[in-house]
């Protein structure tokens, strides 16, 4: 069961989970390709990046926007809908043509989430949106 499951209140549910880009994995494939003339030693850091990248969760529940990591540790950040005031789409020129991008979602006050590496910025915009206006 992942942390966003374990975490729902009564009468609320998970609307989407995001997935990250593959540009989010590149740094696996780089350790895993030096570990063939580091005889093995990187494969201790591919080891690492995957448990890391494998313990991020981003969603948005029908009451929330969530972002989730840590291996042993948690670190979350999570906004009520209701206090969004805005969703912005950070996108480099790479991330234009590879179709990756950060997501901002700006609360009341000082307050924001990030969401990196996201596959699809467009649509996470939009799920994210759709849920403001529902709630």
């Amino acid at each position: 069961m992942t942390y966003i499951e374990k975490t729902l209140s009564s009468e609320e549910s998970i609307q989407t989970l995001f997935k990250l880009h593959w540009m989010a994995w590149l740094p696996l494939v780089g350790w895993l390709l030096l570990a063939l003339p580091t005889f093995g030693i990187t494969l201790l850091m591919a080891g690492y990046e995957y448990l890391r990248l494998k313990c991020i969760e981003q969603g948005v529940t029908n009451r929330r926007v969530i972002f989730k990591k840590g291996i042993i540790g948690r670190h979350t950040e999570e906004m009520l809908l209701n206090s969004v005031e805005t969703v912005e789409v950070r996108q480099s020129i790479w991330g234009r043509i590879l179709g990756y991008a950060t997501i901002m979602v700006t609360g009341r006050g000082v307050s924001d989430l990030q969401l990196k590496w996201m596959q699809q910025p467009l649509e996470v915009k939009r799920a994210i949106e759709d849920n403001l206006h529902q709630s």
